[in-house]
């Protein structure tokens, strides 16, 4: 008896997006080099995390998990679970936002105060010298990284009123699928950008 089996072909979206996750990796990957790289040879200025990336890092980490969930759910066609699902994973996306926000402006105003102390320091400098290469990296970085959050919050609201506008006809999760694995490339880029700040703080 002769068995055949048919190649499982991956959908061109989600080829699309998995080739655009491999290229952003590769940018954050290269940034984060530099960084080391450019550290390691002096003039640098040092910094403590906010607390609030400590909590950020909770609701993505949660956010993600809930994200999981949302897609099962919605396979399974439990679509009350769904809508709360999806609800929840909206509402910690965005605290997550608030969180990285607040996080990245107590930074910026904790490098400031590192200059401001500088000076006070070295009455005798005549010159003030801007733009040190550790804020240069550490907001290219952040800049980069809030325009994806960006686009993953935009998803979530995509899904979230998707999900509340019309009764579903046909059960087809390759968006949703496609969303959730973009939230989760956000989550895990984030976890990532945070143990290395931490290690290098």
């Amino acid at each position: 008896m002769e068995i055949t089996t048919e190649r499982k072909k991956i959908h061109p979206q989600k080829f699309m997006m998995w080739v655009a996750i491999g290229s952003m990796s590769m940018a954050f990957a290269g940034l984060t080099s530099g960084y080391i790289v450019r550290q390691a040879q002096g003039n640098w200025r040092y910094y403590h995390l906010p607390a609030a990336f400590w909590y950020s890092t909770i609701a993505i980490v949660i956010s993600s998990a809930t994200m999981h969930f949302t897609v099962k759910a919605f396979k399974n066609r439990e679509m009350p679970r769904f809508r709360m699902l999806i609800t929840t994973t909206l509402i910690l996306g965005i605290l997550f936002g608030v969180l990285q926000y607040a996080g990245f402006y107590q930074l910026y105003h904790q490098l400031q105060q590192i200059v401001m102390n500088g000076e006070a320091q070295n009455q005798s400098a005549t010159v003030r010298v801007n733009g040190n290469p550790s804020e240069s990296f550490l907001f290219v970085i952040a800049g980069l990284h809030l325009v994806h959050l960006f686009g993953g919050i935009i998803a979530l609201l995509f899904v979230f009123f998707r999900a509340f506008r019309t009764r579903v006809k046909v059960y087809n999760a390759t968006g949703l699928e496609i969303a959730a694995t973009y939230w989760h490339f956000v989550d895990i880029l984030w976890v990532y950008l945070f143990v290395f700040f931490l290690a290098n703080q």
